[in-house]
């Protein structure tokens, strides 16, 4: 390594990259054990991981996008890790909760609420670094 800024976001993303995997881990062992290779197949367990995969891809590129502008915007690192580690954490809870119930469950309502209390504090960060920093 060379004497570049030690970014944080890059850990954020790739523990959330190790998520990725193990819930497409999960959608490929439910599709061997369902002998669904496409779509659902209307399993109701293979459409919970499917959707714990997915929405952790729906999430996770717009919610590290907003972490990795603020963090060049110059917001502390505290407030980096405080915002990536709500992310990482909410989506691991609502992939576990998803995954467990299609219905309502305290992980899923948990993980859902984190991940948008973040991304609401780091659009915030980010239009507020952009406005204090722009010259009209």
């Amino acid at each position: 390594m060379d004497d570049s800024p030690n970014w944080i976001t890059p850990l954020y993303a790739g523990l959330l990259g190790i998520l990725l995997l193990v819930l497409s881990y999960n959608v490929s062992r439910q599709r061997v054990g369902s002998k669904v290779l496409i779509g659902d197949g209307g399993v109701p367990a293979l459409q919970r991981v499917v959707r714990a995969q997915a929405n952790l891809t729906e999430y996770a590129p717009l919610a590290l996008i907003l972490l990795a502008g603020i963090e060049v915007q110059g917001f502390s690192g505290r407030i980096v890790h405080f915002l990536g580690i709500l992310l990482l954490v909410g989506r691991l809870l609502h992939g576990f909760g998803l995954t467990r119930s299609a219905g309502p469950s305290a992980p899923r309502a948990i993980g859902a609420s984190l991940t948008w209390l973040m991304l609401l504090l780091a659009s915030g960060l980010a239009i507020f670094g952009w406005v204090s920093a722009s010259r009209f």
